[in-house]
């Protein structure tokens, strides 16, 4: 496989697919007063796209070890592609909904096989530069979706948006010519592993969104009869030696943190520059921009380093920058709106170099027959993680009726910094162990 060529359109792909995501933030007002109706259904067009996603993302992920690529991405792509083209023409809460549930179905196949593909068939020399290219898709789609969420919207209305992602079905037939052909591998498809995985995500997601006590319980239950197939299963969905990996368990926990500060962040800077300083959907696109412009800038020089320098190296140096961001953020963020625009800067390819160096670093401690389904737990821990910090966030300004905006939005940056800062000790006690590990071999 040439993966010089390959990963590029991986990329594009990639950027349109994580872009579906932001590109419906600004939209949500429209759709509520196009389709009449209350903000709460409006809220389940993010957030039915974002579950649905990270839940296809490790069913692709966990598939690859016994479908070939190429298959996965073609029934993944043409799904999504096709149900774009049915959202174009959605004129009804019901159809939309369907359209973007539809859509992350598909959707997943890009970044669950993303990761695999570089883990699979990039060399361990290369592979840094590889994975920065991927994450560097991701950092610029965060940051590019509101501004072309905000011109399709007012020019074309909210159905253009589905128009963009329609261009899955013409990167899919370059993809499918240039990936390597593969042999399907003898397996048998844990189909009771995989909807268990299923109900904990969704089931968690649930009771925090919606604060209900009866979500929490299903949830416990869940993940008891999950831990309870575990036992007794073999060549189970969600592999266990996976879960005895004491080192994967640390980068799950750094992953989950990470798109807690991302996503969290990405949602209350919106909210941030719209109600403190007054600025329109495209003002915001355009603060945010700058900051992803150049984490895509710098994706070949950051992949570069991460292989001449080492992962762990640049996980610290990435932890440290988004506690700063953090930190200036819960101190001065209500003061200006250049402090967003700097604060993202410097956020951005912090954010993009901290998760190309985890996804890195996680796919050269598993084996070659693990990367499949780790690299996929790991997505969905993480896009997880990122659902959980924008729905907590929410609820901590839902909740702080008697205070300021701007102190309001300082308490929840407060909360994202003590996240970084956890995130930053177990990055260290990952770091400490593996040395006494190399110390005890030598």
């Amino acid at each position: 496989m040439n993966d010089k060529v390959v990963l590029p359109v991986w990329t594009v792909g990639l950027f349109i697919v994580i872009m579906n995501t932001t590109m419906f933030n600004v939209s949500i007002p429209s759709i509520i007063g196009d389709l009449q109706i209350s903000a709460d259904l409006g809220a389940w067009v993010i957030s039915s796209y974002s579950i649905g996603y990270a839940l296809s993302t490790v069913i692709y992920s966990r598939l690859t070890d016994i479908v070939p690529l190429r298959k996965l991405l073609t029934i993944g792509l043409l799904v999504l592609g096709l149900s774009s083209v049915y959202g174009i023409f959605a004129h009804s809460f019901g159809a939309l909904l369907t359209a973007r549930i539809l859509q992350s179905a598909g959707a997943g196949v890009m970044a669950g096989l993303g990761l695999v593909l570089a883990s699979r068939y990039v060399p361990i020399e290369r592979r840094g530069s590889a994975i920065a290219m991927i994450s560097a898709g991701s950092a610029m789609a965060f940051g590019l979706g509101p501004i072309v969420g905000g011109l399709i919207s007012e020019y074309f209305g909210w159905n253009g948006l589905f128009a963009i992602t329609c261009l899955v079905l013409v990167i899919l037939p370059v993809l499918f010519r240039l990936l390597p052909k593969e042999d399907p591998q003898p397996f048998r498809f844990d189909l009771i592993g995989a909807i268990l995985t299923v109900i904990n995500a969704a089931t968690i997601l649930l009771a925090v969104t919606q604060l209900s006590m009866i979500w929490i319980l299903v949830s416990v239950v869940s993940f008891l009869l999950h831990a309870w197939h575990l036992r007794r299963g073999k060549e189970t969905f969600i592999n266990p030696d996976l879960l005895r990996n004491h080192d994967f368990r640390k980068l799950v926990v750094i992953g989950f943190c990470v798109l807690v500060l991302n996503l969290g962040n990405l949602f209350l800077m919106p909210l941030v520059l719209a109600n403190l300083f007054h600025r329109s959907a495209m003002e915001i696109g355009l603060t945010i921009a700058p900051g992803a412009i150049l984490s895509a800038f710098l994706t070949r020089f950051v992949g570069r380093w991460i292989d001449t320098y080492g992962n762990l190296r640049f996980l610290l140096i990435g932890h440290i920058v988004l506690s700063m961001v953090m930190l200036l953020f819960y101190a001065v963020v209500g003061t200006s709106s250049i402090v967003v625009l700097v604060g993202y800067i410097c956020f951005s390819p912090a954010f993009s170099a901290t998760l190309s160096s985890l996804n890195n670093e996680t796919s050269r401690i598993l084996p070659k027959t693990l990367i499949g389904s780790g690299m996929g737990l790991m997505q969905l821990i993480q896009f997880c993680g990122g659902s959980i910090s924008v729905a907590v966030c929410g609820i901590l300004l839902e909740v702080q009726t008697h205070t300021s905006l701007a102190l309001s939005y300082q308490h929840v940056y407060g909360l994202l910094l003590l996240i970084g800062l956890v995130s930053i000790g177990m990055l260290l006690w990952y770091q400490s162990s593996g040395k006494r590990v190399r110390q005890a071999e030598t």
